[in-house]
């Protein structure tokens, strides 16, 4: 974009300012949600609730899946560090 180009979108980079930062926070969230390691300790917290009572075995099941289809799509993105967050 010329300079002509920036001086008539200048009224509208609040705008563009405000949805890139809609769009680091998505990235962001989504990150954290496909992150190999949370997806794991989730898992680790689902079977200590299955072994103390809290759920029942169909819950146990369906909450599982839910998880185990959020690891196998992490895997499939390579997203994560699979360190609980933390980069490298």
């Amino acid at each position: 974009m010329g300079l002509i180009g920036e001086v008539l979108m200048l009224p509208f980079a609040p705008v563009r300012g405000s949805l890139w930062a809609m769009k680091q926070v998505v990235n962001e969230a989504e990150r954290q949600y496909y992150d190999p390691a949370v997806v794991r300790a989730e898992l680790g917290r689902l079977e200590e609730r299955l072994n103390a009572g809290e759920i029942d075995e169909a819950e146990f099941d369906r909450m599982e899946d839910e998880l185990l289809d959020r690891l196998e799509t992490a895997m499939a993105r390579g997203t994560g560090t699979g360190d609980n967050g933390t980069t490298q």
